[in-house]
């Protein structure tokens, strides 16, 4: 993982040095609530529906046994909701759950003193006062953590496929160019007020595991017959309120040239994004209605920087050979810890078929923990197990770990000989589900528990899919199925990319939850980025559960053998999946039911 230079360090003690201050001058009455907001943003500091939520940057989810401790810590010490607060929110939950239409969900109370793992690979704490936040950003810059780029209208954390560095089907290690996009864009002043949130995600192998092409910027890496090594370049892509699946604006951009051409891509999202409509604020609004307009222009700026300004961010070798130099291997010694696992034990060789990958170096393998297991929120790891989690990083895997986009996490250095014990290890702490891939391992955002932005609430029923599908047996025949969830349109839990997507929406302050069928995310499973489409009247949470599972039955009815879910459904065609969904409906909810389009 990448070893952060002194100056780094520095720039994020002084940072939350800062931070500390403009929090005691808001304290103090010295800074209006519309002064600290943008201040607060910049540091990943949220007001969220009923307390604060900080946002913990984690570069290409690169993360070490120590920073795992410390978030423990802040875990355990500082994500703790005043009680009166607590109970204000609960009862107000408690309300949201009686007032909505027919029949719903049971919805577990409101938890606290646990960290988060998001679709951008950050760690959330949602129940931190913010009195105590300068504390905790003096804990973090100690073991060089922050929240910087986390938030607000600028260049988001710019995230990576998690196997970077370590697949067996790399074309680049693309982590260097993403740190050297990461340190250029954390100071540049064009990139300190734009007219939205702004992501940039790195590619580095054949296959697109970092989705590309639903963000602003996506970055495919490519070697030319010559052996030069360059990027595919998309623009505009991005879920929320219109899907958009990024353009192809460069073919192949030389790597040297990386900072150039994103620059220019930024400068003219700057002078002609919309600022007035915060749906329409996006690049990819300005790049739908433009199209080859758009490209002319940026190519214009492209031409401009290079002539007239004399490329000045032109990536050396020196300065690429100088960042590469800080993402260090480890040093890699076996754990050789006893283990009673039966290697040939049925739910061992079915862990190592879905948690267990391949590694570019020979002996070694990747393992992936589960997150998505019963009784705990999607991607939730609170302070016991994020102390646990340390602890086997340190034994199995050099003390290192990788958060992934699917919100699990992941063990990047494990040699092949230690898998039983990390197994064994493991499902002791109730992470060794073998379902990585498989239906039960959504992607859930925290909803309208949380979220002061969100239409309806989705960890119950996220909860409630994977209470219904704990048959292995069943997971297993049913194959890999994408399954993502979102409280609302702003798509935190990517449902326009689910072979089965969820989203909540609100009607008269109600809850009710669009279906959608077909999307992708790029994976060489689920084919070229696209959006799901939606299979009409939006359903009660109650009904969700039944719809998953009329829409698998009819899956198991129609496909062929050995067929996968999404390519049935491609070549079936969506109508009897709508048709079984549909009923699936329960009476009174039926007469409810709002039609949303799309």
């Amino acid at each position: 993982m990448y070893q952060y230079t002194a100056f780094d360090k520095q720039f994020v003690r002084l940072r939350a040095e800062q931070f500390r201050d403009q929090l005691e001058r808001w304290q103090r009455g010295e800074l209006t609530e519309e002064q600290l907001l943008p201040l607060r943003l910049q540091n990943g500091w949220y007001i969220q529906r009923y307390a604060p939520m900080a946002r913990i940057a984690v570069p290409y989810g690169e993360i070490s046994s120590t920073q795992l401790r410390m978030l423990a810590r802040i875990a355990r010490e500082f994500d703790r909701p005043d009680p009166e607060l607590l109970a204000h929110a609960q009862a107000t939950q408690d309300q949201l759950q009686d007032a909505q239409p027919g029949a719903t969900l049971p919805a577990p109370p409101l938890r606290y003193g646990y960290g988060h793992f998001t679709t951008r690979t950050n760690v959330q704490f949602n129940w931190i006062p913010l009195v105590r936040a300068p504390d905790v950003m003096d804990l973090l810059a100690s073991v060089s953590m922050h929240g910087i780029q986390t938030s607000g209208n600028d260049i988001r954390n710019i995230t990576c496929d998690a196997l970077e560095g370590i697949a067996e089907d790399s074309i680049v290690d693309t982590r260097p160019f993403a740190e050297i996009t990461r340190q250029w864009s954390s100071l540049h002043p064009e990139f300190s007020y734009l007219p939205r949130k702004f992501k940039i995600a790195f590619n580095g192998a054949e296959e697109d595991r970092a989705a590309i092409g639903w963000y602003d910027i996506g970055l495919q890496a490519r070697r030319a017959d010559d052996g030069s090594i360059g990027f595919t370049m998309k623009v505009g892509g991005g879920m929320g309120r219109t899907p958009i699946i990024g353009s192809v604006v460069r073919e192949f951009l030389p790597w040297d040239q990386l900072l150039n051409y994103i620059e220019a891509v930024v400068r003219t999202y700057n002078s002609y994004g919309r600022r007035d409509n915060k749906w329409k604020a996006r690049i990819k609004i300005l790049v739908k209605a433009e199209g080859q307009k758009f490209i002319d222009a940026v190519e214009a700026e492209y031409k401009a920087i290079v002539e007239q300004d004399g490329a000045p961010h032109t990536i050396t070798q020196a300065e690429l050979d100088r960042v590469t130099r800080h993402f260090v291997v480890p040093e890699l010694q076996p754990a050789n810890l006893p283990s009673k696992v039966n290697p040939q034990g049925q739910l061992y060789q079915r862990w190592l078929q879905r948690n267990v990958r391949g590694h570019r170096l020979p002996g070694l393998k990747t393992v992936t923990l589960s997150f998505k297991r019963p009784g705990f929120n999607t991607g939730d790891a609170d302070a016991a197990t994020l102390d646990a989690l340390a602890q086997l990083a340190e034994q199995f895997s050099a003390a290192e770990a990788r958060l992934t986009h699917e919100q699990n996490l992941m063990l990047p250095w494990v040699h092949e000989s230690d898998l039983p014990a990390l197994y064994e290890a493991a499902r002791a702490l109730g992470l060794a589900q073998p379902n990585i891939g498989l239906l039960t391992d959504m992607i859930i955002c925290p909803g309208g528990d949380f979220c002061s932005l969100a239409n309806a609430r989705s960890l119950h029923i996220g909860a409630a899919v994977t209470e219904r599908y704990q048959d292995l047996d069943e997971l297993f025949d049913l194959g890999p199925i994408d399954l993502h969830m979102s409280g609302c349109i702003n798509s935190c839990g990517h449902h326009h990319s689910g072979h089965i997507g969820i989203l909540g929406v609100d009607k008269d302050g109600k809850e009710w939850y669009q279906i959608t069928l077909g999307g992708s995310d790029g994976t060489d499973l689920s084919g070229p980025a696209i959006g799901g489409k939606v299979v009409g009247p939006s359903f009660t949470a109650a009904e969700v559960p039944d719809v998953i599972e009329a829409l698998l039955g009819t899956f198991r009815a129609l496909r062929k053998p050995g067929e996968l879910f999404i390519d049935a459904l491609r070549r079936i065609g969506h109508d009897p999946f709508k048709q079984a969904a549909n009923a699936a409906r329960r009476p009174k909810a039926a007469q409810e039911a709002l039609v949303e389009q799309d």
